[in-house]
């Protein structure tokens, strides 16, 4: 099961990192804390000190279209904010 999806990088996510030491990643809705910990730490190599974990429904969105109106859902996404020690950081650019 592939745990981490992706980084989130938003402005929000930004100011968290600056401010908190905390990282925002999409993670698969099925893992829990702990597998979160574990994955995020062998693949970057930092420790965590605690992770916060949160489930968002996707919102219902609507269309006109020639065949009338075409309505469906974005898609549901868990995030997990990561904190880190003091003095630890992720470089999401490094390996590009």
């Amino acid at each position: 099961m592939e745990i981490l999806k992706k980084p989130l990088l938003t402005e929000k996510a930004t100011q968290l990192t600056e401010k908190l030491n905390r990282y925002t990643f999409k993670v698969d809705h099925r893992a829990n804390k702990l597998q979160i910990k574990g994955a995020i730490e062998k693949m970057y190599g930092v420790n965590i000190v605690a992770v916060n974990t949160s489930k968002y429904v996707g919102k219902l969105k609507s269309r006109n279209t020639k065949a009338g109106i075409v309505s469906g859902r974005a898609a549901t996404y868990k995030k997990a904010i990561v904190t880190l020690k003091d003095g630890e950081v992720i470089d999401f650019y490094s390996n590009i």
